[in-house]
């Protein structure tokens, strides 16, 4: 991404986003519920334009379902003889990636991807018996991974078929897990250093051009782990000291990866999910998992973000998550409503514009919002 890009994008968030200026941000939240008479859901990703909302059900097994707005929750298919399964990503349209596993161990996952109500397992390389589907692109290119352990490589299925990641960074660097895929093809995961197995590396491949790249550490550490990627090519993840603990992080090709403060009372975490405007989600963690909201160069507690009384706990349990977020701002994550633990949605309520707000669009200084804002509505 190009420093004036960057710089761009920092009048666009002003212009769009003046709550982060002026103050918290502030959101609604939506139970995404459960499958029939299971017990409990977690939400694990959401398509760009905020319409499809990803994840699985709990009960007697693991059902990876779809939400949507207008359908609510629904079952996917399962393959075969496999009564687990977990959706992690889609795209716009309706496409479905996730993994499907043999019992509540996990044994034998497969990478799967569902289209218009059917599940087929994505064909892997010549060798691999096993891996796993975390994100798709707009052009249905499915990032993963295949293999297990010292052998486990990250993987790129391109019309059902699948290949290993293959390019190294300089010092011989290879990416081992894909967990997202970008519209542009930049693809981001975490890696091996050849050179010193106690280091994480954390990476973006541009599969366009065959590009490796080591996304270096914060200061004081010496590892990372990449989570999410925007469109625009931000890359959120954590930086940690030979794999400890963790500090989230924020990367831009222009600026290199800066750090992204936690909320308080908490010492370690991570970002999951980033947009085109630089808003990302996370969770840190400190006697409870905090999902946290960093906008504006602030970070915020979830939590803070609801209205009082919503019935919602994303403070002071362990099973609380914030994933995902959509240029729209929309947040997908799990949490603890009403005593049971629920996937949901959080929708930004728009803020009233200030009116110097009009004055910038009108100079021409919000072109760039303008833009932004139009995406948003197309849902690029």
């Amino acid at each position: 991404m190009k420093a004036v890009t960057l710089v761009a994008l920092s009048v666009a968030t002003a212009v769009l986003a003046p709550a982060a200026r002026a103050g918290e941000p502030k959101y609604k939240i939506i139970d995404l519920g459960v499958i029939g008479t299971d017990t409990g859901s977690q939400a694990m990703g959401i398509s760009p334009n905020g319409n499809i909302v990803v994840g699985r059900s709990l009960g007697s097994d693991s059902q990876a379902y779809s939400w949507t707005p207008k359908g609510g929750m629904v079952a996917l298919p399962n393959l075969a003889k496999r009564n687990f399964a977990i959706a992690n990503g889609a795209n716009n349209s309706g496409t479905v990636v996730g993994t499907s596993v043999l019992d509540w161990r996990g044994d034998s996952p497969v990478p799967v991807i569902w289209n218009h109500g059917t599940v087929s397992q994505l064909q892997m390389p010549f060798g691999y018996t096993v891996g796993e589907a975390f994100g798709v692109n707009a052009a249905g290119v499915v990032a993963g991974a295949v293999g297990s352990g010292p052998t486990q490589r990250a993987a790129l299925f391109t019309g059902g078929k699948g290949s290993v990641i293959t390019a190294t960074t300089s010092d011989g660097s290879f990416m081992n897990v894909a967990f997202g895929i970008n519209k542009t093809g930049l693809v981001i995961g975490s890696g091996v250093d050849p050179h010193n197995a106690a280091v994480n590396v954390g990476l973006v491949y541009n599969s366009i051009t065959g590009k490796m790249t080591n996304l270096g550490a914060l200061n004081g550490a010496d590892g990372a782990l990449a989570f999410g990627v925007s469109n625009d090519g931000y890359v959120v993840g954590s930086s940690m000291f030979e794999q400890g603990p963790g500090l989230p992080f924020i990367w831009s090709s222009s600026h290199g990866i800066v750090p992204i403060s936690l909320p308080a009372g908490t010492f370690q975490g991570s970002a999951h999910g980033v947009n085109d405007e630089g808003w990302a989600v996370g969770v840190a963690s400190g006697n409870y998992a905090v999902p946290f909201l960093y906008a504006g160069g602030s970070t915020y507690t979830v939590q803070s973000l609801l209205p009082a009384g919503s019935g919602w706990d994303l403070s002071t349990n362990t099973s609380s998550s914030a994933l995902a977020i959509t240029d729209a701002g929309t947040i997908i994550g799990t949490g603890v409503h009403n005593g049971l633990t629920h996937g949901y949605e959080m929708e930004l309520i728009p803020s009233v514009p200030e009116p110097a707000t009009s004055a910038m669009l009108f100079a021409g200084l919000g072109v760039i919002g303008l833009g932004a804002a139009r995406r948003q509505r197309q849902g690029a």
